[in-house]
């Protein structure tokens, strides 16, 4: 049974750091590309970081978090990782992780092919 558990979430102040992991199971991770997605309160699903399968996977952000957030994955974990850097109160939002083809479009990560996702880890920027 494919399964993605994220953690690592909670509240933060502006400018300060997060790190979410993505823990999965039933398949073999290093098979697949993982994305990172997020949805705010009252507004639609974002594509947020991709990494491509793989060993040394190639990364994608959205034109939104590039520069500031890092992710990563390894595959002898099973775990992919989110690393938030200089939160803004616009990443507020629940974080999903899902297997999905990498690609950005119009400078942002595409959910299109977006297959198998976990509950999401909330995320809150305030001060």
């Amino acid at each position: 049974q494919v399964q993605f558990v994220e953690s690592g979430g909670g509240a933060v102040q502006p400018g300060g750091s997060l790190r979410l992991s993505c823990a999965a199971s039933g398949f073999t991770l290093r098979l697949y590309a993982i994305g990172w997605f997020r949805q705010a309160p009252g507004k639609e699903r974002e594509g947020v970081s991709c990494i491509s399968s793989g060993d040394n996977g190639r990364s994608y952000y959205s034109d939104s978090v590039k520069g500031r957030f890092t992710i990563s994955r390894d595959n002898a974990l099973n775990t992919v990782y989110l690393q938030m850097n200089i939160v803004k109160p616009e990443d507020t939002a629940v974080y999903y992780c899902a297997a999905v083809p990498c690609a950005v479009i119009n400078g942002r990560v595409s959910d299109y092919g977006m297959d198998y996702w976990g509950k999401g880890t909330p995320v809150t920027v305030s001060s």
